[in-house]
């Protein structure tokens, strides 16, 4: 009977543990989970922003905001032809419909790329200029800047996570000890972010200052 006893104990003490842990585990991925997926869209913002800095490479992404009327609305450039690189200046543009060839050639002027489209009656061909130094410098300080905003934006997850990590204490939902341990997990992910954030401008530097 003692035996019994104790080991019936022992389970009860273990399935306690284990609801508890369960328990934390949940209240982890409310806080966090909740605001991943406009963490990783910050992410994925910022990378399609920076694509279109020009490196003095050819890219075709530098033509990613581009924008072609044609056939009764304006649709990404991309959704209307191909763009090749040739080498290291030079894109090619081939619309699928030659009929738009003049609209692609006026939305790459009218984007002000620094780039003049030359249409060669069959494709759009764009010769990327060498930038100089003050231009390069001027990329990296757009760089930069946009680096800023992205990292406001985590900012504000971050503050929108501790604020509900304090507030479910407040309200007895977690214990402090919990709320310790949830704020300390939650400034690890927003490091994990802004290091992302962090390494591509690095990346991005790199390539703009490279000659």
């Amino acid at each position: 009977m003692l035996n019994c006893y104790i080991a019936a104990q022992r389970r009860k003490r273990l399935l306690a543990i284990l609801q508890y842990n369960n328990l934390t585990i949940v209240h982890m991925n409310q806080y966090i989970e909740k605001h991943k997926g406009e963490l990783q869209q910050t992410i994925e913002f910022f990378t399609k922003d920076i694509a279109a800095i020009r490196t003095g490479r050819a890219n075709p992404a530098m033509l990613d905001g581009v924008m072609v009327f044609a056939y009764g609305a304006k649709m990404p450039l991309a959704q209307v032809g191909n763009i090749n690189v040739i080498d290291a200046r030079c894109l090619i543009v081939v619309p699928w419909d030659k009929n738009i060839l003049k609209e692609v050639e006026k939305a790459i002027t009218e984007a002000e790329l620094g780039v003049n489209p030359v249409n060669e009656g069959d494709k759009i061909r764009l010769t990327i200029p060498q930038p100089t130094e003050e231009d390069r410098r001027e990329r990296v300080k757009k760089l930069n800047e946009k680096l800023e905003h992205a990292k406001v934006s985590v900012r504000q997850m971050r503050d929108k996570i501790k604020e509900a990590i304090e507030l479910a204490e407040g309200n007895k939902e977690i214990a402090e000890d919990d709320k310790f341990r949830f704020l300390k997990e939650m400034e690890e992910e927003i490091k994990k972010y802004s290091g992302q954030l962090e390494e591509m401008t690095e990346k991005k530097e790199k390539e703009i200052m490279t000659i």
